[in-house]
């Protein structure tokens, strides 16, 4: 493109003086052209999908992620629930492009995040039980922006270990120190940013927000919840947590305006996982747990008041950023060896042209894992791992023998509620029981059962599907260095150092 632009010039400085010219001259100028100008329209043409990135690569935008803390991706307003008030989380989806089909890899705070900012499944970069740390040499999104000469901060929640491996500016460890994040937006017009805000709404314990909007005796329980007393009150309470978590999104995106940075800066949005409540999905690996509430806007980029359900997952995101940054993600060295061929490059992949609007799909599956050693409270290793596509789901539980049980759940006011009730409940007992002892396997058709109740595992007409699900599990277990029961029980050496001190002295907190 540099050659034909420069002999355009040339023909341009020949066309000023076309009066003075012969007719021969006159003819060659007039064929050469035509020649250059169809060339440029052909080359645009066919162009088409990249010219978009390129773009945005040359406008190099500022990016903001808003990542949530235990929110399920069914409690806002703008993915249908009712009841909880989200104006400015809605407003944003409203404006932007709703990513319906997003999954994480990870149902638990730190492997989650520790995917999303090194674009590598938990297992491979060595991130895989809670509190956790990835391996040495691991190169993160912070390192890549960086080196496309962003500027690149973290607010409030980290979770995420060494420093080495993720070097941002820590512009507070308090989300809502709105003061050092408006002066992080502002220091500089020249360069782009890059923020991560992470804030610690709404992971329990539920005592921040405005409580007075929930009455709980008026709340509409989803499905998946025993209706008593502690639960009702214990969800308004969740509930007045994400309100506030609503309205700190509110005051970042009047922070971006104020600053005149509305239009150049893209704007993600991202619930992390399922809630803490009994079956909210935390630590389980069906839809509650790993389906994510996801949206991004980019005003005269992103096409508003559009979805899509293409299969996205955290991995995607690092990607994506580096092309979005200018940079190329398939050359991108993230420290860390696959197994089957020794390439050190993302587990994920851009999906620009799904932002675009030029594709409608990504991924042909997702997956996930979850490790329970080193969860506080845990009493035996329950190790899951999981493969979805567009309508099945395959969990398989390696150690179902053993019980599901932690302190998140097993030892909070309402499970116990719920079962002081199931003494004289017999399908809520059943319900109990299954949340601490599942199959081996479980398979879901998605189709006809959104909420994951009936296992079709191990029926004739769905083998093959349990099969092919299965096959794709396998040979993702084998890309990552997926031992199974070997991996878990190696889960606590991937712990950083004096952890479970620091565990059992905030038990209760925010972490």
């Amino acid at each position: 493109m540099t050659i034909i632009k420069t002999r355009l010039i040339r023909l341009s400085s020949r066309i000023a003086c076309f009066s003075t010219m012969s007719e021969y001259s006159r003819e060659v100028v007039c064929t050469n052209t035509k020649f250059y100008l169809f060339l440029i329209l052909f080359l645009s043409l066919g162009s088409l999908q990249s010219s978009w990135a390129r773009d945005v690569q040359l406008s190099a935008p500022n990016i903001l992620i808003i990542l949530a803390d235990d929110l399920h991706w069914r409690d806002l307003g703008a993915t249908g629930n009712q009841d909880v008030h989200t104006p400015n989380i809605d407003q944003l989806a409203q404006e932007g492009l709703r990513l319906n089909g997003f999954f994480a890899s990870s149902a638990v705070c730190s492997p989650l995040r520790h995917s999303l900012y090194t674009g590598l499944y938990p297992i491979r970069s060595g991130a895989y039980p809670n509190h956790t740390m990835v391996n040495p040499e691991t190169r993160s999104i912070f390192h890549h922006l960086s080196e496309l000469d962003y500027r690149v901060g973290l607010i409030g929640k980290t979770h995420i270990y060494p420093k080495v491996s993720f070097p941002f500016e820590h512009i507070s460890s308090r989300a809502k120190d709105f003061n050092k994040a408006a002066a992080f937006i502002n220091r500089d017009n020249e360069q782009p940013w890059f923020m991560i805000f992470a804030s610690h709404e709404p992971h329990s314990p539920w005592h921040s927000g405005p409580r007075e909007l929930y009455d709980a005796d008026e709340l509409s329980l989803p499905t998946w919840l025993h209706d008593n007393t502690v639960t009702r009150n214990a969800l308004a309470d969740y509930y007045a947590e994400i309100s506030d978590l609503d309205a700190q999104v509110g005051r970042l995106l009047k922070i971006i305006e104020e600053a005149n940075q509305s239009t150049e800066t893209m704007v993600w949005f991202l619930s992390e996982q399922g809630s803490q409540l009994p079956f909210g999905g935390k630590w389980s690996l069906y839809d509650n747990g790993i389906r994510v509430a996801a949206f991004v806007r980019w005003p005269g980029r992103i096409v508003s008041d559009r979805s899509v359900d293409a299969l996205i997952q955290y991995v995607d995101v690092a990607p994506t950023l580096v092309e979005i940054a200018g940079g190329k993600p398939q050359l991108v060295d993230t420290g860390n060896m696959r197994v089957t061929d020794g390439s050190s490059g993302f587990d994920g992949d851009s999906f620009i042209s799904v932002l675009n609007g030029h594709h409608s799909a990504h991924r042909e599956y997702v997956f996930a894992q979850n490790t329970t050693v080193g969860v506080y409270g845990y009493r035996e290793p329950y190790p899951s791992r999981s493969v979805r596509d567009d309508r099945y789901k395959l969990i398989r539980n390696l150690a179902s023998n053993n019980e599901f049980l932690i302190h998140g759940i097993h030892n909070q006011a309402v499970y116990r509620s719920w079962q002081e009730d199931s003494a004289d409940n017999p399908e809520l007992a059943e319900q109990i029981k299954w949340l601490s002892h599942r199959p081996p396997v479980e398979l879901y058709d998605l189709r006809q059962d959104i909420f994951e109740k009936n296992n079709v595992a191990g029926h004739p007409e769905y083998m093959h599907v349990e099969n092919r699900l299965g096959k794709a599990l396998d040979l993702w277990m084998l890309e990552q260095g997926d031992l199974g029961i070997d991996t878990e029980l190696k889960a606590k050496s991937r712990q950083h150092p004096g952890l479970e001190k620091n565990i059992k002295n905030k038990t209760m907190g925010k972490q």
